[in-house]
């Protein structure tokens, strides 16, 4: 089967609207996590969210289409844009058919869908916008990143709530080590935070109202964010011969499905998708160097999560670097994949690991080695990143230094 690589890294996040700067945010250990600012923001319990500041997508895209894209769409786009770029690339090389895209999404327009409840419930209007179900529908970015870069191979939305993004990549990986394709442009996007929205996530009862403690005793709940992160996935000979420039390669992918609760984790479940990304990359739990933690901040996906941890590495499980980047970028749910690949690609590259911060005390349910409130100069060679979603889906990427 043939090698994958990424050759290509863009990203719009609350911590910066490029790669360059998110990866600066994370090394700093800087949150993003701020007050919310949007249309009855004050009717909502939470007021805390990851937003996408002084975002201005005509400085980004075309102003006579961007009444087509749903802000989380824009995201898309723009991160698209930024992922090509790095790998050198104004087309898809060879032949355009032998490239795709796959975007995972779980909430894809819902922005589009807040306007227009708005405009016909509270505002009692008759008609909404013309493009609505074109900007809500959840293969939007997929496809308008297949027009902006004229990718006619196979293009799709994957929407596995938080594990949506880790799905995208690992399938698009699957396509072309089997040689389905050539290269894909790969990731997430989500846009979210908006009143109905929040609403919907408050009565949930998993949301914090006051910041996002990942592994922490007395954490008390997820914070929401929004972003994407898109990347450019190609088969590693091709890449080679072209002169790009390698930021990873792709060694692994698992996913599986709890088959239990629509909403509780399962250390099990967990367990079983970490061991099988690591058998499917052909590595041992020794030779990872680092893992990128689901770490919602959740009491009880925290210590799932944990225990999953000691199961696959037994007596190391308190000595691999873990961490979780959601206290600084929030919880992207479908795009949080994607943006936290960034921190296992900066591990790999830089031998830089992002710092898990708000840690404040350790729990006993949570014994790892969190990298707390500081990030960590380490050599990696091997990087893994978890995704475990409401359903019971679960998705593991492994990756390593290209």
């Amino acid at each position: 089967m043939r090698r994958v690589v990424i050759t290509g890294a863009g990203t719009v996040n609350a911590l910066a609207q490029d790669v360059p700067g998110t990866w600066a945010a994370m090394a700093a250990g800087r949150s993003a996590i701020g007050v919310l600012e949007f249309p009855d923001v004050e009717r909502l319990s939470i007021r805390i969210g990851a937003q996408v500041r002084d975002w201005r997508p005509e400085d980004h895209l075309d102003r006579t289409r961007l009444s087509l894209y749903d802000r989380f769409t824009q995201f898309a786009l723009v991160a698209g844009a930024e992922a090509m770029a790095q790998a050198g690339l104004t087309a898809a090389p060879g032949d355009a058919t032998r490239w795709g895209a796959v975007i995972g999404t779980a909430g894809g327009g819902n922005g589009t869908v807040n306007e227009a409840f708005r405009a016909v419930f509270a505002e009692g209007r008759n008609r909404v916008h013309p493009f609505t179900v074109p900007r809500l529908m959840n293969n939007a970015a997929a496809s308008h990143l297949s027009m902006q870069w004229g990718l006619t191979g196979p293009v799709f939305s994957v929407a596995t709530a938080c594990s949506s993004s880790n799905h995208a990549i690992g399938l698009a990986f699957q396509m072309i080590r089997a040689g389905m394709a050539d290269g894909m442009l790969a990731g997430g996007a989500e846009a979210m935070l908006n009143f109905g929205g929040l609403k919907a996530w408050e009565g949930l009862r998993v949301m914090s109202p006051d910041g996002c403690h990942p592994f922490s005793l007395g954490r008390n709940g997820m914070v929401q964010g929004e972003g994407a992160g898109v990347f450019v996935l190609e088969e590693r000979d091709a890449a080679l011969a072209r002169g790009a420039t390698i930021l990873a390669e792709v060694r692994g992918f698992c996913m599986t499905s709890d088959a239990g609760d629509i909403v509780m984790p399962s250390a099990e479940g967990a367990a079983r998708t970490i061991g099988g990304a690591l058998a499917d990359a052909g590595v041992t739990p020794a030779d990872v160097g680092y893992v990128n933690a689901h770490g919602t901040g959740t009491a009880a996906n925290d210590r799932c999560e944990a225990a999953a941890i000691h199961a696959v590495f037994g007596a190391r499980a308190e000595q691999v670097p873990v961490s979780s980047t959601k206290a600084m970028h929030g919880h992207c749910i479908g795009a949080t994949g994607a943006i936290e690949l960034l921190a296992c690609i900066m591990a790999l590259r830089d031998g830089v690991i992002a710092p898990t911060i708000g840690y404040e005390a350790p729990d006993p349910d949570c014994r790892l080695d969190v990298v707390p409130n500081a990030a960590r100069q380490a050599p990696v060679e091997v990087a893994i990143s978890n995704a475990f979603a409401f359903g019971g889906l679960n998705a593991v990427l492994v990756l390593s230094a290209g």
